[in-house]
C-alpha cells in the first residue's frame, strides 16, 4: 500500500507554547491507524494541526500535496474528514439535514441522496429519527450522526477525536464495529484518537503512542497491545 499522509518534523504551538515536537508519522491508504496516550500529550492537537487549525511548522503530504498553507475548508475539500471531540451537530437541524449539511462541498444531487440512504444503511437509529432535531438525540445517537455526516463527504481519510467518549460501553463497540466496516466496505482511511486503547487497538493496524508531544513507541497494533510495559505505563490497561 502508498502512503496516504505523511507527517515529517511536525511541531504545534498555543501562543508561545510548543505542544508538538518533531513528529514524524505516516499512513497507508485504506488503513486504520490508532493515535494514543494520557490527556494531554498532543493527540487532539495532531489532528487540528493536520486540519491546519492551530499554527504548526513542518512537512504534512496528502496524497502527495502538501497541506501547508491551505485553509481548513480547502484542506476538507482535498477529501480530509475531521469529527471532534464533543460530537459537534447542529442540535436545531434535524438528522437529515445535518448529512445534507455534510455534502455542501458536493454538486451531484443524487449521488447525495444514494448516500443518505448508504448512512440509514449503516446507522439504522438515524433513519428512524430523520426528522428529529440533533439535539434531542441521545449521547450515542449523535455520535454516530457526526461520523454520518463526516462520510457524506465521501472522504478519502476521516479523522476522529474520541468517538468513545461519554458513550455506554455497548453503544461504544457498535460503533467501533461500524467503523471497521466503513473502512473495510468503502476503503476510507481512518485515524483515531481513543482513550479506549483495547478497543482502538482491536480495529487498528498501526498505533502510535504518543507523550508529551513525542511519538514514544511505533508498530503494528497487536505488538503495541502485547507490550506489558506500554499498556502500564501509557494505556492504563
Amino acid at each position: 500500500m502508498s502512503s496516504l499522509l505523511e507527517i515529517e518534523d511536525l511541531r504545534a504551538y498555543y501562543g508561545q507554547v510548543q505542544a508538538l515536537h518533531g513528529l514524524q508519522f505516516s499512513l497507508e491508504d485504506g488503513s486504520v491507524t490508532t493515535l494514543l496516550g494520557a490527556n494531554g500529550a498532543g493527540k487532539t492537537t495532531t489532528l487540528r494541526a493536520i486540519c491546519n487549525m492551530i499554527r504548526s511548522t513542518g512537512n504534512i503530504r496528502f496524497d502527495g500535496k502538501p497541506l501547508a498553507g491551505r485553509s481548513t475548508e480547502d484542506i476538507v475539500k482535498l477529501g480530509i474528514a475531521h469529527v471532534p471531540q464533543g460530537r459537534g451537530t447542529f442540535t436545531r437541524m434535524t438528522v437529515e439535514e445535518n448529512l445534507q449539511l455534510g455534502a455542501m462541498t458536493r454538486r451531484d444531487s443524487r449521488g447525495i441522496a444514494d448516500d443518505v440512504e448508504r448512512m440509514y444503511d449503516h446507522f439504522p437509529k438515524l433513519r428512524e429519527r430523520s426528522d428529529q432535531q440533533a439535539g434531542t438525540l441521545s449521547g450515542g445517537e449523535q455520535q454516530m450522526l457526526a461520523v454520518a455526516r463526516a462520510l457524506m463527504l465521501r472522504p478519502r481519510l476521516m479523522l476522529l477525536d474520541e468517538p468513545s467518549f461519554g458513550l455506554a460501553p455497548l453503544v461504544v463497540r457498535d460503533l467501533f464495529a461500524i467503523l471497521a466496516r466503513i473502512n473495510r466496505d468503502d476503503k476510507v482511511t481512518i485515524l483515531v484518537v481513543e482513550q479506549n486503547a483495547q478497543l482502538a487497538l482491536a480495529i487498528a493496524g498501526q498505533a502510535y503512542v504518543i507523550e508529551t508531544g513525542r511519538i514514544v513507541m511505533a508498530g503494528e497494533a497487536s505488538a503495541v497491545a502485547d507490550n506489558e510495559d506500554i499498556r502500564k505505563s501509557y494505556l492504563g490497561y
